[in-house]
Order: structure tokens, then C-alpha cells, then sequence
């Protein structure tokens, strides 16, 4: 198989964490004879800072040629004035928008060797295994009005939060069907005791959920889930939520497994084409000491090659070597207990390579 992958290496950690994502594309094109073509381009930060644009077109369009999109992480304090009119996360946006990716998978899942990183207990974390399928091209993070302005209360800000029905219903598709492949149950998370949006959402789910009578279906108030999934995370198998509901709990998820480090993520537009990327944020402050993990971003690089590519032997190689490398008691700095002994970036990936290669 011959495939074009777009890299957008973006800021802080991320070129450094992508680099063993391609690394472990390149083990996993010789092991089983495939080839494939890496183009690189700007994103983010330092977009900005050599473009003036954080997604100039020729990005754009380089990831409208590729098969798939692989993006470390972009943003960072240099960035973050709250009066700057370009930040780095527009350009994320606007990459979402117009490649059409409107399911984001974020998959949860704790390792047994791992069950002691969580600050929680292991009898609470140790059988988590869930999927969190966030919507990614509606809500606050879209819909109009949105911005500041001034009036004779002094400054104002607005965002709505705004959906369609045929958003709401796409999404939910996609939430069911992953659940048919996994334990049958779908938690569908909203507001909808306040929220008008939320009712919608919930009145559409439930007509999607009449569509697939031998999936569990369940609402549950965005408060309500936060809490829960500190309580009972193993109850859950498959979220469905809204942008910003979406955004929030995968960061709390990720405590269930001990770090945002181990978190991958999928956005997927219609049909096979999508973007990959670990779900942390670009790590300023630890960005060129090569002690990020890359865990997330070669579970990205799994969650590519099953989804993008259909080659699930591939995409198993990988796991499989990942909990074997962390079995073996290997950990990057965010992963450590005291005392215990760290491996660098490129060694954490090096050590995945090799398993993948013996296996």
C-alpha cells in the first residue's frame, strides 16, 4: 500500500513527538512492505510568525492532497495575548472547518501497567476502556454571533452556541456505530435543563438511538458525567457530546489513564480521510528537553493506519508494542514514580520500534 500523510509538526513538543510518529510509520512500512510519502508543512505558532497566517493555503492545501494529516500540537504563551487578532488556534479551527472533520474519537483506555500512574485508585481505573466522540465543527467554538465589543457597560464578549439537527444526527451515527463495535452502550452527555441547544441535541439522539435497538442508549447531564467519570469511569463505554462538553471531559479522562501523554485522538471527516493527533497541547515548557511522551502521538498513528488505511494487523502491531514497552517498566518523565528510572522522547520511541519489529 501506498499512502501520502500530511505532517504539521506545529509548536512546542509537537515536532518532537511527530518525529516519532514517523519513525513508527517508517517500522511499520518496512515490516509489511508498504510505502509512505511524507509532506510537511506550517501550522500554528510558527505560522504565524513566518507567514502571518497560523494556516496559510499552501498548508491547507497540502493536507487537501494527503490521505491522512498527522499534527503534533500548536499554541503557547508567546501566542496567547488575549487581544492578539491571530492566535494559533484559529488555524485549527479553520483546519477543521474546511477539511470537514466533525467526529473527533478519543479513545480512553488504561493500560494494567499503567493503573497505578492515575491519581485515582486502581480498583477505579484499572477496567476503563471507553471512547469519547466529540462533535468538532459546531458550538461555541463556531457559532455566530461571536466576538468583543464595547458598550455603555463597558467590554462585552459573545459566543453562541449553535446546532442543526443534521449536525447532531451525523455525529450520533457515528457514536452508534463505534458502539456496535465495541459493548453496545452509548452515553449521550448535554445541558439540556438549561441549554436550548442541549434539547435539540438530546431530542435528535433520541430518534438516531430508534435506528439501532440493540445498542444501550442513556442521557446524562454534562455536570452529572464529570462527576461520574471520576466515580464509575469503567461504566461507560462510548460518549457522545457536544465541542466544548467534548473538550473538557477528554481532558478529565485523560487523569483516568495518568497523563494527557497517552491520550490519541482521530478527527474524521466523511468517508476514510482524517486527521491524527495527540490530544495535548504543546508543552512549552518542557519543548526541547526530549522528555514529552510520544505515546499519544504513535496511538494516533494506530488509530491512522485502522482507520484511514484499513490495516488493522498494522494498527494491532502497534498497540500491542506500546503495552509491551510499558510492561517492560519503561516510562517518560510524566509517567515515572519516584525514583523510578525515565526514558527520553526519541528512546520511548525507539523501544516501541524495536518491540514492533521483534514482535
Amino acid at each position: 500500500m501506498q499512502a501520502k500523510i500530511t505532517l504539521l509538526p506545529g509548536d512546542g513538543i509537537g515536532p518532537e513527538v511527530v518525529a516519532e510518529g514517523v519513525k513508527i510509520l517508517k517500522t511499520i512500512g518496512q515490516k509489511f512492505g508498504h510505502t509512505f510519502q511524507f509532506t510537511e508543512a506550517l501550522a500554528g505558532g510558527i505560522a504565524i510568525d513566518e507567514t502571518g497566517n497560523p494556516l496559510p493555503d499552501e498548508s491547507l492545501a497540502a493536507c487537501q492532497r494527503a490521505d491522512a494529516v498527522l499534527l503534533g500540537a500548536v499554541g503557547g504563551p508567546k501566542w496567547s495575548d488575549p487581544s492578539a487578532k491571530v492566535r494559533p488556534e484559529q488555524g485549527l479551527l479553520r483546519l477543521r472547518k474546511e477539511l470537514g472533520l466533525f467526529a473527533n474519537i478519543r479513545p480512553v483506555k488504561v493500560y494494567p501497567a499503567l493503573a497505578d500512574a492515575s491519581t485515582l485508585k486502581r480498583e477505579v481505573v484499572e477496567k476503563v476502556d471507553l471512547v469519547i466522540v466529540r462533535e468538532l465543527t459546531g458550538g461555541l467554538y463556531f457559532g455566530q454571533p461571536q466576538g468583543r465589543r464595547d458598550n455603555e457597560q463597558g467590554r462585552a464578549a459573545v459566543d453562541t452556541m449553535y446546532y442543526t439537527e443534521m449536525e447532531i444526527r451525523r455525529l450520533m451515527r457515528v457514536s452508534f456505530e463505534l458502539a456496535r463495535q465495541r459493548r453496545k452502550k452509548i452515553t449521550s452527555v448535554d445541558k439540556a435543563n438549561v441549554l436550548a441547544s442541549s434539547r435539540l441535541w438530546r431530542e435528535v439522539a433520541h430518534e438516531v438511538a430508534t435506528e439501532y435497538p440493540d445498542v444501550a442508549y442513556e442521557d446524562i447531564l454534562v455536570d452529572s458525567c464529570s462527576m461520574y467519570l471520576i466515580r464509575h469511569p469503567s461504566d461507560f463505554d462510548v460518549i457522545a457530546t457536544e465541542n466544548m462538553f467534548g473538550d473538557i471531559l477528554s481532558d478529565e479522562a485523560s487523569m483516568l489513564v495518568g497523563s494527557l501523554g497517552m491520550l490519541p485522538s482521530a478527527s474524521l471527516a466523511e468517508g476514510k480521510f482524517g486527521l491524527y493527533e495527540p490530544i495535548h497541547g504543546s508543552a512549552p515548557d518542557i519543548a526541547g528537553k526530549g522528555i514529552a511522551n510520544p505515546l499519544a502521538t504513535i496511538l494516533s498513528i494506530a488509530m491512522m493506519l485502522r482507520t484511514s488505511f484499513d490495516l488493522s494487523q498494522e494498527a494491532n502491531a502497534i498497540e500491542q508494542a506500546v503495552e509491551a514497552v510499558l510492561i517492560d517498566g519503561h516510562r517518560s518523565a510524566d509517567l515515572a514514580m519516584p525514583g523510578q528510572p525515565k526514558v527520553s522522547t526519541t528512546e520511548m520511541g525507539d523501544l516501541v520500534s524495536e518491540s514492533i519489529v521483534n514482535s
